[in-house]
């Protein structure tokens, strides 16, 4: 349920995965598990660490991570990011086996098996989630199997994110509404008081690395608004700040200050065009319109120097690609060789944002550029934020304002975050589930039983890299937001990044600072 941070730092607090993230590189790093391999991208082998425990001094084994999983498919829209389990092969669920003769050790479970019917009909994309498991194996209490659809270089960071952290048992500890401090976790931290002032973790004295976890106790503390925020830091309640929303004036205020730390945060705002419409079936179309913008006019103007201009589609975890080019000139051949020069005959521009006095400025001030510089007009229509997925998905618009935050520095799974194969409108067509014969083994193909058959929705092959989608231009990348954190100078590893992630057990008090005093000072 924890979709981002604060909720998600206490999940990272109080719960280990596979692996981690470096708060500095946002590089995968190993965390129960000690290291991975995979030969083609597409099934991969997790080694689990030996001294890794649950707090009630059970050790975790690659079975919790196949239940967990599981359970996590199960609940669908109800997770935090049911789509980060979109490239993860699945079959039909088949009964529980019948107990072996040989019965497994305590500390060895058997490997998931899941038997589907050989009947393709039963592959029904309407199925219940439920009917299905993921193609994930328990090879042996410490190595675990991963089998994906398509190949995925940056896995391991996927892994990172909360929501694969395993939980220990069916998770009916999690039922109530106020969590308690006797839940089972295995993290660096216990749960420890629950309170609607705070949230109280504890150093766990059954953290497989104890000895590196640098404070006793952290103390989260909500605040209603980013003043009230800044308030609690100046008067010494907090040692640091998160997630607050400044004010331009306020951002002005703190920039001067050490105190102050500003990165570019993991999230893009952009238009996306209706492609089953002419004339933005038209790439070279899209391409006139996007590069048509000058972006440093919104993020310098209208956004007051809060945002950074994207020229790409992924601020984080992205390879080295060729950015767009801004260049009217071009836009104007572009428009004029599509059939419409000087934006002659070219329909009105429908563009749909939500109501919201920063997306209202942004609108106009495109609208200005594409009048000025291609002869286009637009007419925009605001609706409220809840209205526009129904918009989105009825397609009535020629293009919708959307803002993607993504959910790790995976870039596979970042583009799908944009472009989304269920949706009904990429390319004007829905992508239905695909059946996938499997041949236990075979290279390329999920280790599986033999005859099974996997079936998921990936990627569409168009948007396979983040070059690709920007050659498409099926999206305008606008800015990039950014993110503030207010720190106490005597905080040490605490580092802001764009994925808002911070590993409290790397956190240290520095007792010993003392502020900076001038020559003249005694």
């Amino acid at each position: 349920m924890a979709a981002a941070p604060p909720e998600s730092d206490v999940v990272r607090a109080i719960y280990e995965g596979l692996t981690s993230t470096d708060p500095r590189t946002l590089e995968a790093v190993p965390a129960i598990a000690e290291k991975w391999t995979s030969a083609d991208n597409k099934v991969w082998r997790f080694q689990l660490r030996e001294d890794a425990v649950w707090s009630n001094g059970k050790p975790v084994i690659a079975e919790d991570f196949v239940r967990s999983w599981n359970r996590l498919g199960t609940l669908g829209e109800k997770s935090a990011h049911p789509e980060l389990l979109r490239n993860f092969a699945r079959v039909k669920a088949s009964p529980a086996p019948k107990p072996s003769a040989t019965p497994w050790a305590s500390d060895e479970p058997p490997p998931l098996i899941a038997k589907p019917s050989r009947t393709p009909s039963e592959f029904d994309s309407t199925r219940p989630v439920a009917d299905m498991v993921l193609v994930v194996k328990a090879e042996s209490a410490r190595s675990l199997i991963i089998t994906l659809l398509s190949p995925d270089p940056d896995l391991p960071k996927l892994l990172a994110n909360p929501v694969f952290s395993p939980i220990y048992g069916d998770g009916s500890e999690f039922n109530s509404q106020q969590p308690e401090n006797s839940i089972i976790s295995n993290g660096p931290f216990r749960l420890s008081l629950v309170t609607k002032e705070f949230v109280a973790l504890d150093k766990s004295d059954s953290y497989r690395d104890r000895g590196s976890v640098g404070i006793d106790t952290v103390r989260l503390i909500p605040a209603e608004t980013a003043d009230d925020a800044l308030e609690a830091y100046k008067s010494g309640k907090v040692d640091a700040v998160t997630n607050a929303d400044f004010e331009p004036l306020a951002l002005k205020v703190l920039s001067p200050y050490q105190d102050f730390r500003k990165v570019t945060h993991g999230a893009i705002n952009l238009y996306e065009f209706n492609t089953s419409k002419p004339p933005f079936n038209d790439r070279h179309v899209r391409e006139a319109l996007s590069i048509a913008i000058e972006r440093e006019r919104l993020t310098d103007g209208e956004m007051e120097g809060a945002t950074r201009p994207a020229l790409r589609l992924l601020p984080i975890g992205g390879a080295s690609v060729k950015e767009i080019v801004q260049d009217v000139v071009r836009a104007r051949q572009l428009i004029a060789e599509a059939g419409f020069p000087d934006g002659q005959g070219f329909p009105v521009v429908k563009l749909i944002i939500n109501r919201n006095d920063a997306q209202q400025r942004i609108a106009r001030a495109v609208a200005r550029m594409w009048k000025q510089n291609l002869g286009i007009e637009t007419e925009i229509i605001s609706f409220e934020m809840y209205e526009m997925d129904e918009i989105r998905n009825l397609r009535e618009f020629d293009l919708i304002r959307r803002g993607v935050v993504f959910p790790s520095s995976d870039s596979q799974a970042n583009l799908r975050a944009i472009f989304d194969p269920h949706d009904p409108g990429q390319n004007g067509a829905m992508l239905e589930p695909t059946l996938i014969p499997t041949i236990s083994n075979s290279p390329g193909r999920p280790v599986t039983d033999r005859g099974e058959t996997t079936v998921a929705t990936a990627l569409p092959p168009a948007y396979g890299s983040e070059s690709d989608a920007l050659y498409e231009f099926t999206a305008i990348p606008l800015y990039f937001p950014s993110a503030y954190s207010l720190i106490k100078p005597y905080v040490q590893g605490f580092e802001p990044n764009g994925l808002g992630i911070h590993l409290l057990q790397d956190v240290r008090i520095d007792n010993d600072w003392q502020p900076k005093r001038s020559a003249s000072e005694s």
